[in-house]
């Protein structure tokens, strides 16, 4: 592996009405919160190619799906296929796949608008000196983490969806003997009350 091997990888579901962004569709309806999430999913690999840092590829569920093919081909990355299991489990699986290949890897989900390119180098230059490199989310969770090495620890019992899962990685990681570093808090979008900060953010260019 090369020194300056960085994988980015951008986890995310296809946008299929129902299935993604399901407290949001009280307020703007299915099919507009999945609409919503293919907005933020490009978002997201275009911030992941603009940083620079290495190949990005995109990890999928379910992978077949069309519009997650044609994202793919669009920006010229790899489409992969998540495996079953909950986020702790395909997370594990993605890191022990990547990192097979790269001296270190980063995986970003598609709910965080807030996420800078800036954000993604700084990942990729504090993981030459520590084990992982996470940001915090406002809600208690992370739409980023990156490490050097695969360990299933790091995922193994975390409440997922709720206010424990950063607290609790940082115990995972201490259980570990691992050194890591945090990057600045950042804001996703899960719920209607995250749609009026989208809004005045002006992150997507056009009006949500």
């Amino acid at each position: 592996m090369a020194e300056g091997s960085t994988l980015i990888v951008v986890f995310a579901k296809a946008p299929q009405p129902g299935r993604v962004k399901t407290r949001l569709a009280a307020t703007l309806g299915g099919e507009a919160a999945a609409r919503l999430h293919g907005r933020l999913l490009e978002r997201a690999i275009a911030t992941a190619l603009a940083a620079g840092c290495g190949p990005v590829e995109l990890h999928g569920s379910p992978a077949r799906h069309g519009y997650l093919r044609r994202l793919a081909r669009r920006h010229g990355i790899r489409l992969v296929s998540q495996p079953e299991g909950d986020v702790g489990t395909r997370m594990h699986a993605a890191f022990r796949r990547g990192l097979r290949r790269h001296a270190r890897m980063i995986l970003i989900g598609s709910d965080c608008p807030a996420l800078a390119p800036a954000d993604l180098r700084r990942a990729g230059r504090l993981l030459r000196g520590c084990d992982a490199v996470i940001a915090p989310a406002e809600d208690g969770g992370y739409p980023l983490i990156g490490l050097k090495r695969a360990s299933a620890a790091v995922f193994e019992g975390v409440a997922w969806s709720t206010g424990a899962v950063m607290p609790q990685t940082r115990e995972r990681l201490a259980g570990l003997g691992w050194r890591w570093r945090e990057l600045r808090t950042l804001w996703d979008v899960d719920r209607p009350a995250d749609l009026a900060r989208l809004r005045g953010s002006g992150l997507l260019g056009r009006p949500v």
